[in-house]
């Protein structure tokens, strides 16, 4: 992977290049340093800072046991300008429909991470795709780091390859009080992969502000808390290609399901908006 970072630019056409993409392709999960522009970052931070005050409708946050703070939201693009513009106008559509393969991607929805110092909540292991009422492929991820983002401050870990297991993992809370999900009979428990570290290949970035991972819907990946002194403030947006279809069975979010799509309907309509090409 090329070591030089990249400003948002795009680069042939492209805001990465062909080796990003094999590596996405072969471990389903890739490191960009770099690519969102500095100009996105304070406005993003003013937008965070805006859903803490008053959190939006899809609010999941929890108070963790001995102080601290997870704060957890998502579809907050769909009530913020700010939100909005980074999802439609940054470098990510472009990144996604490189990363896909396709010429048309839509945004599926967007969630904020925010562990302040001192949280002693762990993000247990897990695949996303199981809580989201969606089926089919493409589908991927984009984490934004805000803050400098370390092991101390909890930075994501990743099992590569794990996008090729063909496993959907049965969607677990994330912190005690958490939602619980219903059980469903076509997903499997997650194994404890800490006490078999040797049977699987793992990565972890420390990241710095503006630099973001994109990583499969089925790989699996986990985060300790934040040890440390700083924030770690994350963002991440989900987008699709064409293809994926709405899935009405037990197991997923509540907060994502949609009252106007029947089960194996595409996804359309106003919350899933085209914004490659632009």
């Amino acid at each position: 992977m090329p070591k030089s970072r990249i400003d948002g630019r795009k680069i042939d056409g492209r805001p990465i290049d062909e080796g990003q993409i094999e590596e996405f392709e072969r471990d389903g999960v890739v490191f960009l340093p770099g690519l969102i522009a500095d100009g996105w970052l304070p406005r993003l931070r003013a937008a965070i800072e805006r859903d803490i005050e008053a959190p939006g409708p899809c609010y999941h946050g929890y108070r963790v046991a001995g102080g601290g703070r997870f704060h957890g939201n998502m579809r907050v693009w769909e009530g913020d300008a700010d939100f909005a513009a980074y999802c439609r106008e940054s470098a990510l559509p472009a990144a996604a429909a490189a990363l896909l393969g396709v010429a048309r991607v839509q945004l599926y929805y967007d969630q904020l991470f925010v562990k302040e110092p001192g949280t002693d909540a762990s993000t247990r292991w897990h695949n996303d795709q199981p809580y989201w009422p969606v089926r089919g492929w493409p589908i991927l991820s984009f984490w934004l780091a805000l803050d400098p983002v370390t092991e101390e401050s909890g930075a994501l870990e990743f099992v590569r390859g794990s996008h090729r297991w063909g496993k959907w993992f049965q969607p677990e809370p994330f912190a005690p009080g958490g939602s619980d999900y219903a059980t469903n009979r076509d997903y499997v428990d997650m194994p404890d992969l800490d006490a078999c570290r040797d049977r699987h290949a793992f990565c972890s970035w420390d990241m710095e502000p503006g630099d973001v991972i994109a990583f499969h819907a089925l790989t699996v990946h986990g985060g300790p808390a934040n040890r440390s002194a700083t924030r770690r403030r994350g963002y991440t947006v989900r987008y699709c290609g064409p293809g994926m279809t709405y899935y009405a069975g037990p197991g997923t979010s509540g907060y994502l399901a949609d009252d106007s799509l029947e089960d194996g309907a595409p996804l359309a309509g106003a919350r899933y908006p085209v914004v490659h090409p632009r």
